[in-house]
């Protein structure tokens, strides 16, 4: 049986001799020539992988390009465990990996990176190391829902081999979302003495807040990419995007919830309004900034709760306010990690690829 990491240091366990079998699945030329890369016909789906046993993939790596500016966000990444019939992961190729609004950026973090380089068009060296196990059976699959070619996908799936799947093992899931805009709450206006903003506009339910995920049985959530474009700032005067408390609701709980935050850079581990652009840490950081002078344009921010994860044992539901108490109207993207038991909840349906697109830029 194989002997999985036992949750200490990846480093302090790495001496350990473990029974296992390495395996790889990559896009490699079969006749020996230099081609390593698939494509992807309009509308096409392909599945890339499809191992069965039990094993766990350990690393996965991507580039590719597309005449289609946008196709990050139109090129959809699906990964099924154990013959379930319902996807554990469905997102948009390029948000999966960290950055979001069909762009490519350089960052690195613990569990996922992008490395751009000098390749054609939008595209970069991209890796994710989160571990992915199952009990009998992987499928991997990428469908091109843009109108051009998919010219190019190169990849490694690196696994591991296993006996069996210890039973305390959730599996991995990763789920997509949007809202565009965000549904602004217009607080009254209140007559006579001139009283705080913080009084006047008081959100005491979370009902109105951005939902990063809502998941149903037992396991824990490890982090989220938050892709916001502030486009209110250049049309409603709406200024700094990050006031937002992050709440987290557990297990079907109403009021308060069980972990409460105190503004978006603060849950993003940050403070007073980011700094003036672009850094990485391996647990939290900003893979894309956008106008580092008004706050305005594309953010990408991540947070990995890789030494914290949030634990439930029937549901979880993430959730964050865009602008103080939800009072301003952007456009919230996200993708949200984390491991359960199956089955879960089934995910809203994708959004079609037209209303994944990014907004127009304003500068």
């Amino acid at each position: 049986m194989a002997q999985p990491f036992d949750g200490t240091s990846p480093l302090a366990g790495l001496a350990r001799l473990r029974d296992c079998r390495s395996k790889r699945i990559s896009s490699y030329d079969r006749t020996g020539a230099n081609s390593d890369c698939i494509t992807f016909a309009p509308r096409q789906k392909i599945v890339i992988a499809d191992i069965n046993g039990a094993g766990c993939i350990r690393h996965i790596w991507m580039t590719s390009a597309s005449q289609d500016q946008h196709y990050l966000r139109k090129v959809v990444l699906r990964m099924y465990w154990d013959d379930m019939e319902n996807p554990s992961v469905e997102t948009p190729l390029g948000d999966f990996f960290g950055v979001g609004h069909a762009l490519t950026n350089h960052f690195v973090s613990f569990p996922l990176n992008m490395i751009r380089g000098k390749g054609a068009g939008n595209s970069a060296g991209m890796n994710c190391f989160f571990p992915m196990p199952f009990s009998k059976r992987a499928v991997i699959e990428v469908e091109n829902e843009s109108d051009a070619v998919f010219s190019a996908l190169f990849y490694y799936i690196d696994y591991e081999e296993w006996d069996e799947l210890p039973d305390d093992y959730g599996r991995f899931h990763c789920q997509w979302r949007r809202e565009n805009p965000t549904k602004r709450v217009d607080w009254p206006k209140l007559e006579g003495e001139l009283q705080a903003d913080s009084v006047r506009e008081c959100n005491v339910t979370g009902d109105d807040n951005y939902v990063i995920l809502d998941a149903e049985g037992r396991g824990h959530y490890v982090g989220c990419c938050l892709h916001v474009d502030n486009t209110g700032v250049y049309t409603q005067n709406y200024g700094w995007f990050g006031e937002g408390d992050d709440m987290i609701f557990i297990d079907g709980e109403k009021w308060p919830p069980s972990l409460h935050g105190t503004g978006t850079e603060d849950y993003f581990c940050d403070a007073w309004c980011y700094p003036r652009g672009e850094y990485s840490t391996p647990y939290h950081g900003i893979s894309l900034a956008g106008d580092t002078k008004d706050s305005g344009g594309k953010w990408s921010q991540y947070r990995f709760h890789i030494e914290d994860p949030v634990h439930f044992r029937k549901s979880i539901r993430v959730t964050i306010e865009h602008g103080h108490a939800n009072n301003q109207g952007n456009d919230y993207s996200s993708t949200a990690y984390w491991y359960q038991t199956l089955p879960h909840k089934k995910f809203p349906k994708l959004p079609p690829s037209e209303k994944r697109l990014p907004n127009k830029r304003y500068r």
